[in-house]
């Protein structure tokens, strides 16, 4: 597939990088990428991926705008109140680049329709707010061989890391997983919410920048991957770290002796 004039200009800053190039923007062009949630990640996370050219990005989000999203939720305006945002954000989208195909899927992530869902795509983006879903996705992921970018943030810091649990590292083993690292849902109240211990706006937007960079670095496999690896950022310390993620024989889905043969477990 040719480039034609006006994506030459519109790519020529990716084009002129010999890590991308032309066979590299051609690869995001082809590509479909999940993102799950249009909120403080998915929010820069869409408006990046769709700015680079990702052909076709699916939106996952069964909520409406409110006014205390317009803090860090850049995809959505204060027009789009009450909107359904999947709308307000496919529109956010085509106004960067009318060329990307935007679908919208207002519905929330289930057991059910998980796996339906994400089997469409080339690769999944996790923005989602809460560990019972990234659960959900880690595991489908998994049994639909699609690589996850899976991104948080709380408060001050956010962590950015790249899973392929169905592909085995050098030594034969699977590569890590979101289990490997969160080992069960925290209980109940362990955790404050984003809502009960509030967040830096603008660290949704260096957190979803970076997760859409992963993606982006997938895609068309420019520099090195984070599979494997947990990018960690605290905004109030300014540093990053990385740390290296390890298989775990114990874990329930990918482990010596799994226990998670489908998505039943999730069922409400």
């Amino acid at each position: 597939m040719a480039l034609n004039d006006e994506q030459l200009e519109r790519y020529a800053r990716h084009i002129v990088l010999k890590e991308i190039g032309g066979p590299g923007q051609q690869k995001l062009l082809k590509a479909r990428v999940l993102i799950i949630g249009a909120g403080g990640l998915g929010s820069p996370c869409l408006i990046y991926l769709a700015a680079a050219g990702a052909g076709t990005i699916g939106i996952i989000d069964d909520d409406t705008v409110s006014l205390s999203n317009l803090q860090r939720q850049i995809a959505h305006g204060t027009p789009d109140l009450g909107r359904e945002k999947t709308e307000s954000a496919a529109d956010a989208a085509t106004r960067i680049n009318p060329d990307v195909k935007i679908i919208q899927h207002k519905e929330r992530l289930t057991a059910e329709n998980a796996l339906d869902i994400i089997s469409q795509y080339d690769l999944v983006a996790d923005g989602c707010d809460n560990f019972a879903t990234r659960f959900l996705v880690n595991d489908a992921c998994y049994f639909a061989k699609v690589p996850l970018v899976s991104a948080a943030v709380g408060q001050f810091e956010g962590q950015v890391a790249v899973f392929r649990p169905f592909e085995r590292d050098a030594e034969g083993k699977p590569k890590p997983n979101y289990r490997d690292f969160v080992g069960e849902t925290p209980p109940p109240g362990a955790v404050p919410t984003c809502e009960e211990a509030g967040v830096m706006g603008a660290l949704t937007g260096v957190v979803g920048s970076l997760q859409a960079l992963e993606v982006i670095k997938e895609i068309t496999g420019a520099g090195e991957s984070l599979a494997g690896k947990l990018l960690i950022y605290d905004a109030l310390e300014t540093r990053f770290r990385t740390v290296k993620l390890k298989w775990d024989p114990k874990n329930p889905l990918t482990g010596e002796n799994p226990s998670i043969k489908d998505l039943s477990i999730h069922s409400v």
